[in-house]
């Protein structure tokens, strides 16, 4: 999995691209009418979306149609697993906690 994958969603704009793209294929226009941003500025990150391999294109005609990768996206979930599973694992510490707290009597 590559850092780059990170970097290339942590642009806001990008990430919310994602978001749409995941109900399904788009144009530019629609990402456009959608994001409020102007159609360079979509194109521009949907080039960096692509570049990363986070997002295909395919040609219809005249329509240049959007959507997303999974691959790189399962390897990202695969790469974050062991942290989610630090995370999982402190906030079954917490929940231990709190449920000794709510056992013991207030002095």
């Amino acid at each position: 999995m590559s850092v780059a994958a990170f970097r290339v969603l942590g642009d806001p704009k990008r990430a919310q691209i994602l978001d749409l793209l995941r109900d399904g294929e788009r144009q530019v226009g629609q990402l456009v009418e959608q994001l409020g941003l102007s159609q360079p500025a979509v194109s521009k990150h949907l080039r960096v979306l692509r570049e990363a391999g986070l997002v295909d294109v395919r040609t219809d005609a005249q329509r240049r149609l959007y959507s997303v990768r999974t691959e790189p996206l399962v390897e990202l979930d695969a790469w974050l697993e062991p942290y989610r599973r630090i995370w999982e694992q402190r906030l079954d510490k917490l929940e231990a906690h709190l449920e000794r707290r709510r056992a013991t009597p207030d002095d």
